[in-house]
């Protein structure tokens, strides 16, 4: 798909939001969770249940939300152990900071492609959290694939994967040559523009 098709889903003025996770795929989600006696297991986006429904028995009473039911993620303040969801990608980085608010020792969420960012890996990492499981996956009719990304409070920062946010750029990319050899818009000249040009007026 190009850059072109992807800004264009980006830039949505209405977010297609709402993609339904196959109830296997959040079973398999589930279980790569270490469970705990006790736990309370957290599900922000309930919809129709897919991982909420499925969360396993630990003694204690689960939570959800779901904006559709008037429960909004957003004003939730309980105390939780884990998080397990699909969130809606429109608004990924306020879930992922009131996700560190609630300040569970698990946060698994399955994303795109295009949400897992390097950024978004240090932000968790700067709250206590690493990532601990990476799981590449995909689903039909979903843009590209996708990921369950799960972090953990475990001590010491360690990540299964190393990111680098340099922006590396090739030798052969002519972006500089370009900018300093473009012409001027009012003398044709090389070296400035419109803006810094002598001769404007």
């Amino acid at each position: 798909m190009t850059s072109k098709i992807s800004h264009a889903i980006k830039s949505r003025k209405t977010p297609k939001d709402v993609f339904i996770t196959p109830l296997p795929l959040a079973k398999k989600q589930i279980d790569m969770i270490d469970i705990r006696d006790g736990d309370v297991w957290y599900d922000p986006f309930k919809n129709s249940g897919s991982y909420f429904n499925q969360f396993p028995e630990t003694g204690a009473i689960h939570e959800w939300s779901e904006i559709l039911d008037d429960k909004d993620f957003f004003e939730f303040d309980g105390k939780i152990d884990i998080i397990s969801s699909n969130p809606p990608y429109s608004f990924l980085d306020r879930i992922i900071t009131k996700s560190i608010e609630l300040n569970p020792r698990v946060i698994s969420y399955l994303i795109g492609q295009q949400n897992f960012t390097s950024r978004r890996i240090e932000i968790m990492n700067n709250a206590g959290y690493s990532l601990t499981r990476c799981l590449m996956l995909k689903v039909f009719e979903w843009y590209g694939m996708g990921y369950i990304i799960q972090f953990e409070k475990i001590g010491e920062i360690s990540n299964v994967v190393e990111f680098d946010r340099t922006v590396w750029r090739s030798l052969s990319n002519n972006t500089e040559k370009k900018k300093t050899n473009r012409k001027c818009g009012i003398c044709r000249k090389e070296g400035h523009t419109r803006r810094n040009c002598p001769d404007k007026k």
